[in-house]
């Protein structure tokens, strides 16, 4: 059985393979390991609006969060980034009071889920799929032609659900050892609390138990929380996500 912080973990570690994957796509975009933190980097538009992010480990010592944060403000100092966010576990208050004291303040909050799928709560949802088309699918959430344009389609499970012919709902998923991550789930504003999300998010979780995933995750917003949860989805925790008042300024040498 796995724990919830098994499954907080695993979920994590797909969030830094996705972002990886997409790098390989984005000119001069990587994904760096220090100790005690994973740095996103996408230096040009248009995703350096979405990926220039942080993920700080859970339970550092004191050392330990000024290290990871010392090296994550270095990174993006040198490829000239001034807006990004470090993403911390709730749990993790005195990770929190640190970034406070350097400067941070909270702007994003989102809720980690996970779940095992053989505990899929809904049975195979029964709509009429598009095409899985890349451009229809970031037309649907909104994010533009040149968004990963250059990623590898392959590595991207794309579900688009129709209306009256007419393609108006799009999930995205994405795996990585036997964990499957589900992003970016979105519907046009007309056809908004129709049932669409819950669907899409339906079929990802069991097309993703067809090819052999085991658990499934996803960061939420306050909104959708339930609408995962009656899928199956347990609460993991919050994802508080800090960036900088100013230009972050290094504490003093300890």
């Amino acid at each position: 059985m796995e724990t919830e912080v098994a499954l907080y973990d695993r979920g994590m570690q797909t969030l830094i393979a996705s972002w990886t994957e997409y790098a390989r796509g984005v000119s001069s975009a990587a994904v760096l390991r220090f100790s005690g933190v994973a740095v996103a980097v996408f230096p040009a538009p248009p995703e350096r609006e979405f990926y220039n992010n942080a993920l700080l480990d859970r339970g550092l010592t004191t050392a330990g969060y000024i290290d990871a944060v010392d090296a994550t403000e270095a990174t993006y100092a040198a490829a000239r980034i001034a807006k990004f966010a470090l993403w911390v576990h709730e749990s993790d208050v005195a990770a929190g009071r640190h970034l406070e004291r350097r400067g941070y303040a909270i702007d994003t909050v989102t809720r980690a889920m996970g779940m095992r799928l053989d505990g899929i709560r809904t049975p195979r949802p029964v709509i009429d799929f598009g095409a899985p088309d890349w451009s229809e699918y970031v037309r649907i959430m909104g994010l533009g032609p040149d968004y990963l344009r250059a990623a590898d389609r392959d590595a991207q499970h794309i579900l688009i659900a129709r209306s009256g012919g007419v393609n108006i709902a799009a999930a995205m998923a994405f795996d990585s050892d036997d964990d499957c991550g589900i992003y970016n789930v979105g519907t046009l504003e007309a056809c908004r609390r129709r049932g669409f999300g819950t669907a899409l998010t339906a079929a990802h979780l069991h097309d993703a138990l067809d090819r052999g995933c085991r658990t499934a995750s996803l960061q939420s917003t306050a909104m959708a929380q339930n609408v995962y949860a009656a899928v199956g989805f347990e609460d993991l925790g919050r994802i508080i996500e800090y960036v900088p008042r100013v230009s972050p300024q290094p504490l003093p040498q300890r």
